[in-house]
Formats: C-alpha cells, sequence, structure tokens
C-alpha cells in the first residue's frame, strides 16, 4: 500500500550476527519486522480471497446467499466462504494501520491527505472500469457493481479528510460506528427519495440506478468499513518505533482473545450484532456453520469480531517468523492493486479459455460440479501469479515514478 522498500529486502528477515552490533541489528530487525508482517498478513488474505474469486470463475452457478442458506449450501462450499470473509475486514484495517505509518514516518509527521485522496480517487475509478470489466468481460456491463475496490476508495478518502484529529477521537468514532451500526439496519426509506440513496451507499446494498441500459448497484454499503478503517489507523501507534515487539504481540493477541470472547457472548445468547440468530442444526457440522453465518453486505458486528479477532491472533503468531511462505506472502502483499487487477483478469481468461475448449455447460459459462476443484487450482494459479507480483514489487521498490505509489 504505502512505500516501505525494506519490506522486500532479504535483510528484513536477515538474523542479526553475534557481534558488538547483535543489539543494533536485533532493534533494526524489529523495526523491519512490525512493518513486514503488514504486508506478509495482506499477501495472506489476497491469497486466501484467490479461492473465493476462483470459486466465483468456475462455480458460480452454484451461488451463495448473504448470510448464507445454511440447508441449500453445502459444508465444503460454507467454509470456502467463510474463509473469504477474512480478506475485505483484514484488507480495509491494514489499509488504515498502513495510512497511519504513512502519516507518521521516522522523520517525523506529515500530511497524508493528498495521497489518500488521490489514492482513494484512484480505487474507485479502476472499480467501475477495470474491476467491473475484469468480471463481466464486457463494458459496459449490464450491471456496474460498487465492490470492495470501491468501498476501500472512499474510506481512504474519509480517512484523509479526517487523519489530523486526535487519534483517540479517530478510534472512538471507529468503534462507534463498528459497534453500533448493527443497530442502525432496521431503518428504510423510500426507493427513488434523496435518503434512500445516502442510505443505500451508507448502510444498505441496493441499486442507485435499477433500470436502464446499464444498472448500478452498491453491494458494499460505506458506514462500517468507514468504522473498520478508523479503527485500522488508531491501532497505528502499536506499530510505531517506540512499541517493542513483545508489548505489540501482547496486546494482539489481548484485542483478538477480546474480541472472540464478546463474539462468544453476543453470538452464543444471540444478542446483538447479528440478525439471523444461529440455531441448532440437524448435526453437528449445520450448528457450527449456523453459529458461524454472518452477514457480509454490510459486515454485521460478529462479522467484524470474528475476522479482524482471528486477524489480530494471527498477526501477533506470525510476526516473528521467518520462512518462504511470509517472504512470499509479502511480495503480494506489497503490490496489492497490481495483483488484484492481474489475478480477476487471469480468472477472466481462463473462463474464456475452457469455454473455448469445452464449450459452456452453464449458461453462457464453464463450470464444475463440486467445490473441490476450487482448491486444486487456486493453489496451482499460485506461483503463475507470484512471478509477475515479484517483478512489479521489485520495480516498485526501485522506480522512481510517482504512480507505482499508488499500486
Amino acid at each position: 500500500m504505502m512505500d516501505r522498500t525494506s519490506i522486500h529486502n532479504p535483510a528484513v528477515w536477515a538474523q542479526p550476527p553475534a557481534g558488538p552490533t547483535a543489539t543494533t541489528n536485533l532493534t533494526e530487525q524489529a523495526v523491519r519486522s512490525r512493518i513486514a508482517i503488514i504486508d506478509v498478513l495482506r499477501g495472506l488474505v489476497m491469497l486466501i480471497m484467490l479461492f473465493d474469486h476462483v470459486r466465483e470463475t468456475i462455480y458460480l452457478h452454484n451461488q451463495v446467499t448473504d448470510p448464507m442458506t445454511i440447508d441449500a449450501t453445502e459444508p465444503a462450499l460454507f467454509f470456502t466462504r467463510l474463509a473469504a470473509h477474512f480478506c475485505a475486514p483484514m484488507f480495509v484495517f491494514l489499509t488504515g494501520l498502513s495510512a497511519w505509518l504513512y502519516a507518521n514516518p521516522s522523520a517525523g509527521p506529515r500530511d497524508a491527505t493528498g495521497f489518500l485522496v488521490k489514492r482513494g480517487l484512484l480505487l474507485v475509478v479502476l472499480e467501475i472500469f477495470a474491476v467491473n470489466f475484469a468480471w463481466a468481460g464486457v463494458f459496459p456491463p449490464a450491471t456496474l457493481y460498487l465492490q470492495v475496490i470501491w468501498v476501500i476508495g472512499l474510506a481512504m478518502i474519509f480517512l484523509g479528510l479526517v487523519h489530523k484529529l486526535p487519534i483517540k477521537l479517530i478510534g472512538a468514532v471507529g468503534l462507534l460506528i463498528v459497534f453500533g451500526h448493527n443497530a442502525l439496519t432496521w431503518m428504510s426509506f423510500e426507493p427513488g427519495t434523496f435518503a434512500y440513496y445516502v442510505w443505500t451507499v451508507l448502510l444498505h446494498r441496493g441499486y442507485l440506478v435499477a433500470e436502464g441500459a446499464v444498472k448500478l448497484k452498491v453491494t458494499y454499503p460505506l458506514l462500517p468499513w468507514i468504522g473498520v478503517i478508523l479503527c485500522g489507523y488508531a491501532v497505528g501507534p502499536l506499530f510505531g518505533r517506540g512499541m517493542t515487539p513483545e508489548r505489540r504481540r501482547t496486546l494482539l493477541r489481548a484485542f483478538g482473545a477480546g474480541a472472540l470472547l464478546l463474539l462468544a457472548v453476543l453470538r452464543g445468547f444471540n444478542i446483538y450484532g447479528e440478525e439471523l440468530p444461529w440455531v441448532h442444526g440437524q448435526d453437528a457440522i449445520h450448528t457450527v456453520m449456523s453459529f458461524f453465518n454472518y452477514t457480509k453486505y454490510p459486515p454485521s458486528l460478529d462479522f467484524l469480531l470474528l475476522t479482524l479477532g482471528v486477524g489480530a491472533l494471527v498477526a501477533a503468531w506470525m510476526e516473528p517468523m521467518e520462512n518462504w511462505f511470509t517472504r512470499a506472502c509479502a511480495t503480494f502483499g506489497g503490490a496489492p492493486m497490481f495483483y488484484y487487477l492481474l489475478h480477476l483478469y487471469v480468472l477472466l481468461i481462463i473462463q474464456h479459455v475452457l469455454v473455448a475448449l469445452f464449450g459452456a455447460n452453464h449458461g453462457e459459462r464453464w463450470g464444475v460440479s463440486e467445490v473441490w476443484p476450487v482448491w486444486i487450482v487456486a493453489p496451482l494459479l499460485m506461483p503463475v501469479l507470484y512471478v509477475p507480483c515479484k517483478a512489479f514489487a521489485n520495480f516498485k521498490r526501485t522506480s522512481k515514478a510517482a504512480w507505482v505509489r499508488y499500486f
């Protein structure tokens, strides 16, 4: 997301040598690892996202609802989709965290408004044109969908306008939105009114333009994601130079455990945080599915407690790790927009090739009859995507061109 030239340098992961400089090298390693873990986590969720997007390429005919319909969704499909739920919350949260690091470099605080607003606008443009074309294969498609890239862009613009406020206030507003937006879901407005359009953008997915040659639909309402990006920004000092790795990991574990404990209480007793209550299913696996069946559009409180709570625990666990997998994740995570566009167009090409070779067997598309091939195709694509992502990451690290910062 931001310029961090040390992240992809092998020295980031090097063990400090023995000798008089050991203390200094340990300090440098700690400083680098606190930033490298952001790209590692971002890359990890992007790889998880690949499974879901492969599913939407070759298994699209078996759609899932939101929340999922337990009796009509096989467990393998349910848990494949559930894994993908971690992607958007972690990515938006890490965007806020990266924004804090950008605004607070070692040389001292700087104004991040221009960068965040311009990058946010770029993401909105890319969503409308590049992303929609990648999903539909034609432009303009019958429906323009305003999805995750659009909402990240708008959330970045909002953050760019407010990031100079006291960080405690930013964090408090973020938490208020994350915890409070579920209390507003009962509100609705008459289609065609100004309030309807505002509310559709903020909290209720739906059509902004429902008729005509090109329809326009909001699938990622904005308000909860503003809360997530503000919380990510407010957590930034945890990754500041004054925070020791041990203290940071202790706090991350506490945050993660606290979120999951609160989830267990709220969800366990169906108190608050998810409109669809869980019920005992026909067997243990369907009961578990019901318990973890949350609303994503917009993300319910329970959805965010699960995904961000687990994310905090994974961050604490993975930060000290150094191996080929973390380095690969950091490579993917260091060029997020490049990876996102690349993988969508690779999947578009694959779908066209499959139709050309085998013919369409589900409407105009070719698809598999079971979900398990998704688990094979996605890992096979990872090394294919890695090569260009690594090349772009190297270019991004060495290039002086301003535009590469936005990818």
